[in-house]
């Protein structure tokens, strides 16, 4: 009996957009084609008269990241890479270890040290990558790792990249298949800048190929203690509980604000606890467990309604990662409601007060 043949990824689903060659590898992790999921009781606190939710953190690691990933490490083994490497915060180091894994490659990542959550550092431990943690931060580790990737034969698959954003705008793709339009709004967290950057060069594409007629406005939101695009320099020492986007430095800076400026759109900060505040309420009103990073963007559209700046239409808030990158986090801010019963019918009711 013959086997299916299941073509489904990135590279197979949208090979047509992407600077593919007949020498690239068509490798894949089953990434892409995430859930775009309407909001059940946060939209009524925004003023939209839409809400959705794009589920990134359903890719193959839990994160966006896979969607760059696959095209940077597809073109690394390409050019006859032998190894990559990456400077992360968590989720790229997962990411980027999983798509070495899959083609037998090295992989080296360089993380800030003491900063990167717990879920992220057992992804990368378990798909076998070199972890080399530098004494400092981010923006000082993804330095040295421009360095030595030029000095030496591996593939730096950060998103400076370029190919990480062509993957990354698939996803925009997505989204003006799936609502037939673009949306009005896309609210999106920023932290090193390549998917804000990545959503806005997808979305012109859409356009340029008559998939979509709008142009969304880019709302990007950074955490407060690492908001330089906001303070328009850069943060020498970012600290946040949303360690996805604790980036002082952003290497798509300009790529973010050109898709702010372009759309029209804005970039701004939201604190800790507005960030917290929109985690829990994904996760009681909705269903939806994220990391802390991607809650930012909807505790920035949670900002902008209590201040009267929204006024209708429709959006689209990227869930960038899930929430169990970041069980922490998670066990800081809930307590669980348990309680001890005999193991009979009796018992049980007695404790549920039946």
């Amino acid at each position: 009996m013959s086997r299916p043949s299941v073509q489904r990824g990135v590279l197979h689903r949208w090979g047509s957009i992407l600077p593919l060659t007949e020498n690239t590898p068509l490798i894949s992790l089953g990434e892409g084609d995430t859930p775009l999921v309407r909001s059940a009781q946060i939209e009524a606190m925004t003023g939209l008269d839409e809400l959705w939710f794009k589920l990134e953190m359903c890719n193959p690691t839990g994160s966006f990241k896979d969607r760059g990933m696959v095209m940077a490490v597809a073109k690394a083994v390409e050019s006859g890479a032998k190894a990559i490497m990456c400077a992360s915060t968590g989720n790229t180091s997962a990411s980027a270890a999983a798509y070495a894994a899959r083609c037998g490659l090295e992989s080296f990542v360089l993380v800030p040290g003491g900063k990167v959550a717990a879920g992220k550092m057992a992804q990368a431990v378990a798909f076998g990558t070199r972890i080399i943690e530098v004494d400092g931060n981010f923006d000082e580790a993804l330095r040295a790792a421009r360095e030595i990737t030029d000095k030496h034969p591996i593939a730096l698959v950060n998103s400076v990249n370029s190919f990480r954003i062509q993957g990354q705008k698939t996803a925009a793709f997505e989204i003006c298949e799936t609502l037939g339009e673009a949306p009005d709004i896309l609210a999106i967290p920023v932290g090193n800048a390549g998917n804000i950057t990545a959503y806005w060069r997808g979305f012109g594409e859409c356009a340029e190929r008559e998939l979509a007629t709008l142009h969304p406005k880019m709302y990007g939101f950074q955490a407060a203690g690492a908001a330089p695009i906001v303070l328009g320099h850069p943060v020498e020492q970012p600290h946040t509980v949303a360690t996805a986007i604790r980036i002082g430095n952003p290497a798509s800076w300009q790529g973010a604000v050109g898709a702010r400026d372009e759309s029209g759109g804005l970039i701004d900060a939201v604190t800790d606890d507005e960030i917290l505040e929109a985690y829990r309420l994904l996760a009681s009103k909705e269903g939806l467990f994220c990391e802390p990073a991607s809650a930012a963007s909807v505790a920035g559209l949670l900002k902008l309604a209590r201040a009267g700046r929204i006024q209708g239409g429709r959006a689209v808030a990227i869930l960038t990662g899930n929430g169990l990158k970041d069980p922490d986090t998670a066990s800081r801010q809930y307590t669980p409601d348990i309680a001890k019963a005999a193991a009979t019918v009796e018992g049980v009711e007695r404790a549920l007060g039946l």
